[in-house]
């Protein structure tokens, strides 16, 4: 498997993938037609499948171009996304499986940002929209902060460590800046932050993560760290400090960061 991040928009990231023994592709989140197109064109691959996170405009915006350009081409998303993201023909359940060439993924619902929310696996990889950043997660939209808590811990956090994370928006930096001042001793988001401000600094993308990497440094994965929790207890000293409760706090934090 191949994974090429295209940016778009401002700072949107869409992914093409192929499988490299059949070169067919799927593509992921494609925001805009053109830059999409453009590295379909120079990677000669054939096209099969647009794979939606989420319904929002900026992750869908070139769908309706690239089925004009290739008919028959599948759009899947979440069977809750139905009329909403634009030329869906897959309606998707929890845990369906997907084929792209001779590469077998799967799903998972993840609501919070949006309730249709889907992650979606290939091998030791996972696309997981807004949902899950480097540092992050994304606004809570259309869930709640319990959704987002099992989301981001429960159902993309189950797996490998060394699972590979590649997220919808270049937000690293901001993030990490967010995450010390929630958590300003976590030795690990200093030198990750430090290293994304060189790679920033070069020109290059921090996708992907890992989730390794997000359960040391992203707060929203962190909500049992006692610095965390006395951050949310200053700022809320009734909270009860639950992790959802802990999550929500942070989350509305990073909404006014």
């Amino acid at each position: 498997m191949n994974v090429i991040p295209i940016p778009c928009l401002s700072d949107n990231y869409s992914y093409l993938i192929v499988c490299e023994e059949s070169n067919q592709a799927g593509i992921v989140d494609p925001s805009e037609f053109a830059p999409v197109w453009e590295v379909i064109q120079r990677e000669g691959v054939n096209l099969v499948a647009i794979l939606n996170t989420h319904h929002h405009w900026d992750h869908v915006g070139g769908n309706e171009e690239l089925q004009k350009k290739i008919p028959g081409l599948k759009v899947y998303g979440h069977h809750s996304d139905k009329g909403r993201v634009p030329g869906q023909n897959v309606m998707l359940q929890d845990t369906d499986k997907i084929k792209i060439g001779n590469l077998e993924g799967h799903l998972t619902h993840n609501p919070g940002h949006t309730s249709g929310a889907i992650s979606f696996y290939f091998e030791d990889s996972v696309f997981t929209g807004d949902t899950m950043f480097a540092g992050g997660c994304g606004r809570l939209f259309e869930g709640t902060p319990q959704d987002m808590y099992q989301s981001l811990n429960e159902k993309i956090g189950h797996h490998s460590p060394a699972t590979k994370v590649y997220f919808g928006h270049e937000y690293t930096e901001n993030n990490l800046k967010f995450a010390l001042s929630v958590e300003p001793e976590n030795k690990w988001v200093q030198e990750k932050l430090a290293e994304t401000i060189k790679l920033r600094k070069s020109g290059k993308f921090t996708t992907p993560s890992t989730l390794e990497s997000e359960f040391q440094t992203n707060p929203f994965m962190r909500c049992d760290s006692p610095e965390i929790q006395k951050t949310v207890q200053n700022r809320d000293p009734g909270n009860d400090l639950s992790p959802s409760s802990i999550l929500a706090v942070i989350r509305k934090m990073k909404d006014d960061f």
